[in-house]
């Protein structure tokens, strides 16, 4: 894990329910954990400051950290993400995405790529991305400021069934995101009955914990969260989800008590759980 991710991770899930804002100090013996040297920590934090994600301020001598807005709305859509399925049936609709970006804008364009993947879009061809969820509304706010991009978009039925099972094995590599899925299981499940036990506490809870979500994260960037329907027959990615959450939710305890330990800090009675 890179120091700048830590810092967004630890402020994510630990620090936001603690008042939100973090001495230095503290930062530098959470930090500590995962072995990452002062200097290292002063220089992250100033580098997050300048670049507009951290806000900081002084009370007495020394210096308080906070996420600012943009942060914070980056965080809770990641959050999102990662720890929430669509429920319900699908309506059989497919969201269908065209754009059209100027060849001398190949930045924006590969923004709007990552963008409509992050959103749970796929490429039916190069300027077509679809999802069975309806998320084009996400997709116009991100780039509502910018005349160089055209959006038009469409909902649309296939033939049936089989069709739609051909277009979402077109759109996303299902294959090799189900085996990334059985490689997490591989290394997780079986680390569930030490969760139940408590046999971690302290720095080693909270660094399983942070690992556990830095491993787990990169799952919805690539995971359109298909209907069932849709998936191939033993899909990993459902139970891998159940297996995240529940070790997640095992973790919590022993972790946010190194957190108060080496913060000082308790955390408020309406901390969300998860």
């Amino acid at each position: 894990m890179k120091a700048r991710s830590l810092v967004f991770d630890l402020f994510g899930d630990y620090l936001r329910y603690r008042g939100g804002e973090a001495r230095l100090r503290s930062l530098v013996s959470l930090m500590g954990c995962f072995d990452v040297p002062e200097p290292t920590v002063r220089v992250v934090v100033t580098r997050l400051r300048k670049e507009g994600w951290l806000s900081s301020r002084r009370e007495g001598r020394e210096t308080l950290y906070a996420l600012t807005d943009a942060a914070w709305a980056l965080l809770d859509e990641g959050r999102e993400r990662i720890f929430h399925r669509v429920q319900g049936p699908w309506d059989g609709q497919w969201h269908m995405v065209i754009y059209s970006v100027p060849e001398a804008e190949r930045g924006l364009r590969e923004q709007l790529r990552k963008k409509l993947a992050w959103v749970g879009f796929g490429p039916l061809s190069a300027a077509v991305w679809l999802s069975p969820h309806d998320r084009t509304g996400q997709v116009r706010e991100a780039f509502a400021g910018e005349p160089a991009v055209q959006l038009d978009v469409f909902r649309s039925r296939s033939g049936g069934t089989e069709a739609d099972r051909d277009i979402a094995a077109r759109a996303w590599d299902l294959e090799e995101l189900d085996g990334a899925y059985a490689q997490l299981l591989e290394a997780y499940q079986p680390r569930l009955a030490a969760y139940r036990a408590g046999e971690l506490q302290g720095a080693d809870a909270l660094v399983e914990r942070m690992n556990l979500v830095h491993d787990y994260r990169r799952f919805p960037f690539r995971d359109p969260d298909l209907p069932p329907e849709l998936l191939p027959a033993g899909w990993n990615g459902r139970r891998a989800h159940e297996v995240f959450l529940e070790a997640h939710g095992l973790l919590r305890g022993p972790a946010e008590a190194c957190v108060d330990a080496l913060t000082g800090a308790v955390a408020m009675p309406e901390e969300a759980a998860g």
